[in-house]
């Protein structure tokens, strides 16, 4: 059994939501899981890991949330090169531009990333909630 992260920051509720769906497959797959929002977590902490998902929604011009979440990412990203991560986030407008220059900055950096990030406009439905699961199933994978 290996211990994996999902890291997070949610304005609305949405992508808590959704980090809560990711959690749920990484349990489903006899896995532990740890949901911590960005300001529990730091580059001190990756080590305690064996992979990470992590989720943010789209904000102003469709960027990542800038006052804690990108610069928590930014201080971790370099220690996430080699390591497994999924991205996941939600959005209420644009057309998931953050998400794809999150995606590139990611891979650019190292990481492995293990599937297709997941994104939803508002609050993630039932399907989309499955996808969640399944992304984490993807991580432990």
């Amino acid at each position: 059994m290996s211990r994996f992260a999902v890291v997070y920051w949610s304005g609305t509720g949405n992508t808590e939501q959704m980090a809560n769906a990711v959690s749920e497959g990484i349990i489903e797959s006899g896995n532990e899981a740890d949901v911590l929002t960005c300001a529990e977590f730091n580059s001190g902490l990756v080590e305690n890991y064996a992979g990470f998902a992590f989720g943010c929604p789209s904000m102003g011009a469709e960027q990542l949330e800038e006052s804690e979440f990108e610069p928590m990412f930014e201080e971790v990203k370099a220690s996430l090169n080699g390591k497994k991560v999924a991205l996941f986030g939600s959005f209420g407008w644009g057309d998931g531009e953050w998400m794809r220059n999150w995606y590139a900055d990611c891979e650019s950096n190292g990481c492995v990333l293990v599937c297709d990030p997941i994104t939803c406009n508002g609050a993630p439905d039932t399907q989309t909630e499955q996808e969640l699961k399944e992304l984490g199933k993807a991580l432990v994978s």
